[in-house]
């Protein structure tokens, strides 16, 4: 006999680590499921995810104060307090003020933008490539999927190169304080990495205040808002942490995430070696199987009801795209690969309306670049014997694979 969705703890990281038969059985059995003794309603099928996403007056992105709660260790807390304040800016706000900061950073990742930027990511994973291509086996997180988004990201901020392992240790700070796993140790190393970024940060807008450049460090250091007044080191910071998390994260994950599935599904693969121009559209059906940001909260404003549940104002939604992603009433045999796939653009994983992801556009290029390269320079994929775990870091709103080693053949 089949579990039912009763019979599962979604906070099990059990169960974020496995999570696809929770899913199935939250849209057969309770598409809009009350997780006991919680004032949290998780919802899982597509069409709903849909509606909800785009009905910000019910249904509010307000909830950065879920995101920012206090830690549990009172050092960690005392090393927040020796940093800037959180404030809410883009993700965490509603419309029209919303608006207000995105138009700030819209122009970066503009399709004409990112279009210009082809040749340059070429260039970045050819030159990762080249420094593992001979040697026939590869961490390929490290060497590959994490350095080419955090390149791309680091280079449109205007971070010095030099510097890129602070920011990626920065941004798997934030990916940790998100995850509501961490330990009270993992608490205070966070808090200190995070403090240690705001201080980076704010002495590098002063910089850029003084001698500007063409970036968003500049862009956001010598931006008007409202009555023309310049942004508070807060609002700032709240922008930057926003597009360095986003920007790299969710990239590398999605890249590592696809290696594996094609390693997984190897007539899938030989159908992108044979016809390359299908690259764009099985990084579509990569995004829809991994979806990296599994799920986002919204605030409920008012008395409502969704498919016959009766939700109250105050409620929060869990709002799982991962679920979504997976609905066989929108994608045929949503669990298979099928790098044909006729809608796989039609998948959530980047949200969709109004908070619809800023570096979308940015995050698909860095992928079929990604993709193109690895398949033209490198063929006959394997997971390396003793290596992979093919565990996931534990995180509620995140999904992204520990490591990645495979071995490989070069394309001579």
């Amino acid at each position: 006999m089949s579990k039912t969705v009763s019979d599962y703890n979604f906070f099990d990281p059990e169960i974020i680590e496995s999570p696809f038969d929770f899913y199935a059985a939250a849209r057969r059995d309770a598409p809009i499921h009350h997780l006991p003794d919680t004032n949290i309603y998780f919802v899982s099928r597509y069409e709903d995810v849909r509606k909800i996403l785009k009905d910000t007056e019910t249904f509010s992105n307000e909830f950065g104060a879920i995101l920012n709660e206090p830690p549990k260790n009172p050092e960690a807390a005392a090393v927040y307090a020796s940093g800037y304040e959180t404030v809410d800016t883009m993700l965490t706000l509603d419309p029209p003020r919303h608006r207000v900061y995105r138009n700030l950073v819209n122009k970066v990742f503009s399709n004409k933008r990112v279009e210009s930027m082809h040749d340059y990511m070429l260039q970045m994973a050819d030159q990762l490539i080249d420094s593992w291509i001979d040697d026939g086996e590869v961490d390929l997180l490290t060497r590959f999927c994490v350095p080419l988004p955090v390149w791309v990201i680091a280079d449109q901020l205007g971070v010095p190169r030099e510097d890129l392992e602070l920011f990626k240790k920065w941004s798997d700070a934030f990916a940790s304080r998100l995850s509501r796993f961490a330990d009270a140790d993992q608490e205070l190393e966070d808090a200190r990495l995070i403090v240690q970024f705001q201080h980076y940060f704010v002495d590098m807008i002063e910089q850029r205040r003084k001698d500007p450049q063409d970036n968003i460090i500049s862009d956001l250091a010598h931006a008007r808002i409202d009555d023309g007044r310049e942004l508070t080191h807060p609002e700032m910071l709240s922008i930057v942490q926003q597009v360095l998390v986003a920007g790299n994260e969710t990239s590398t994950s999605t890249i590592a995430e696809g290696v594996l599935y094609l390693i997984e599904n190897p007539a899938e693969c030989d159908k992108l070696r044979a016809d390359p121009s299908l690259i764009p559209n099985a990084v579509e059906e990569i995004l829809r199987l991994a979806t990296p940001s599994c799920g986002l909260w919204r605030l409920v404003t008012q008395d409502t009801e969704v498919q016959g549940v009766q939700i109250p104002k105050d409620a929060l939604m869990m709002v799982r795209f991962a679920s979504a992603n997976r609905d066989d009433e929108h994608f045929e045999d949503a669990g298979k690969m099928d790098v044909c796939r006729h809608n796989a653009r039609d998948n959530l994983s980047f949200g969709q309306g109004v908070h619809f992801c800023l570096g979308a556009q940015l995050a698909r290029k860095e992928l079929n670049v990604a993709f193109e390269k690895l398949l033209q320079r490198t063929d006959n994929w394997r997971l390396t014997e003793g290596k992979n775990s093919l565990k996931h870091w534990p995180n509620l709103i995140l999904r992204g694979l520990e490591e990645l080693h495979i071995d490989f053949d070069k394309i001579k």
